[in-house]
């Protein structure tokens, strides 16, 4: 029996999660939850599961429910809740899958505590890399990459450590605008921008897919992750999302992790490699598939792609003012303040008119953080 604790157990990965552990009530034990502020499934979950703690940020959802809570529960409220969830003794595993920088300091915190660190968070990398991949190294630890991507990697380089890596083939299913010219793009609604092709995921996530800054975030986050330089990491589009990711070895082999789209399988990898369970995870049948396309993105029509490698060559807090930029950016698209074609534009002008910090700590990770969205409100 394996005790988990789920930071952001209210959102798309949590909720999969915990699919599983209702497939595996012998293997996995629920002690922890966290939620940002939806108090409804919070309190559905806590009810099911009955772990010793469970937080949520939002103040006025903590005061809705804390009077249905089973006695077993300890509730706890405030932005820094998650960390209390994340160093929880009873606690093995650490699923970390809240949106943004709030997953930063959970990691870190969990990494401290010495927990197994399934990271479905791509942000705590993008924001922190070093601060995370030393902390790692000074555990002689490994972090377990639950997105899809990470995940085809991370399975591809078993067996692998002698061998080196000439690239990391990073596969995009487009998003839902890869057909559409620059023009077009300028006519794109939330509601159009919200319709993902093949995922079904969070509002921020979906939006970071239709502009690409998902992958963006994605070749930082790998290139933190499997310590390969950006220039080495190859994103390619790939609309079918059967090939979730592949590395080219220096012989020229190029093995590749294949699977219908689920993210129950990486789920269900980082929660018990190195060994594998039926997942729940529907089956590829090739056959039926059929042909898998393949082609280069455009990096013009979406530039966001671009300025994530451009931050990650500047590198110390760049990579982090271009996370927050884009948060900011997202949720102004999201409430119709600005266009869809104004989200680059926003991010640009923001990480190439910063004080950069070649070498930040944790606290000028914060700092930039804060006058990024200060400066963008």
């Amino acid at each position: 029996m394996k005790n988990i604790a789920i930071l952001g157990s209210t959102g798309s990965i949590g909720t999969q999660a915990l699919e599983i552990v209702r497939m595996y009530p012998d293997k996995f034990n629920v002690v922890g939850l966290s939620a940002k502020s939806n108090a409804e499934l919070l309190l559905k979950q806590i009810i099911e599961f009955k772990p010793l703690m469970a937080s949520i940020e939002d103040e006025g959802a903590y005061l809705s429910i804390k009077d249905k809570i089973p006695p077993v529960t300890a509730l706890i409220c405030g932005k820094n809740a998650i960390k209390e969830i994340a160093t929880m003794e009873q606690a093995e595993i650490l699923l970390v899958s809240v949106v943004g920088i709030a997953g930063l300091p959970a990691v870190m915190a969990g990494l401290k505590a010495k927990k197994r660190i399934a990271l479905a968070n791509k942000e705590a990398l993008v924001t922190g890399g070093k601060l995370v991949s030393d902390a790692v190294k000074a555990n002689n630890d490994i972090i377990y990459p639950v997105d899809s991507e990470h995940s085809a990697i991370f399975q591809c380089l078993q067996g692998n450590k002698d061998n080196k890596i000439n690239k990391i083939i990073l596969t995009a299913s487009g998003g839902p605008f890869r057909k559409m010219s620059v023009e077009e793009l300028k006519n794109v609604t939330v509601h159009d921008a919200l319709k993902h092709p093949t995922w079904n995921m969070g509002k921020k996530i979906t939006i970071d897919c239709s502009t690409l800054m998902n992958k963006g975030l994605e070749v930082i986050e790998a290139s933190w992750l499997f310590d390969v330089p950006a220039d080495k990491i190859c994103p390619i589009i790939h609309p079918e999302s059967v090939v979730h990711s592949a590395v080219e070895f220096e012989d020229g082999a190029v093995m590749a992790q294949m699977g219908e789209p689920d993210m129950k399988l990486p789920i269900m990898y980082a929660f018990e490699y190195p060994l594998r369970f039926y997942s729940g995870a529907g089956r590829l049948d090739l056959a039926k598939r059929g042909s898998l396309t393949f082609f280069e993105p455009d990096y013009e029509k979406f530039p966001c792609l671009q300025l994530a490698f451009e931050a990650m060559k500047m590198g110390g807090n760049v990579p982090c003012a271009l996370n927050a930029a884009n948060e900011v950016a997202v949720e102004q698209f999201l409430r119709e303040k600005i266009g869809f074609c104004d989200i680059p534009k926003l991010i640009e002008h923001t990480i190439f008119n910063m004080e950069i910090i070649k070498n930040p700590g944790i606290d000028d990770i914060y700092e930039t953080d804060r006058l990024v969205r200060e400066a963008l409100q």
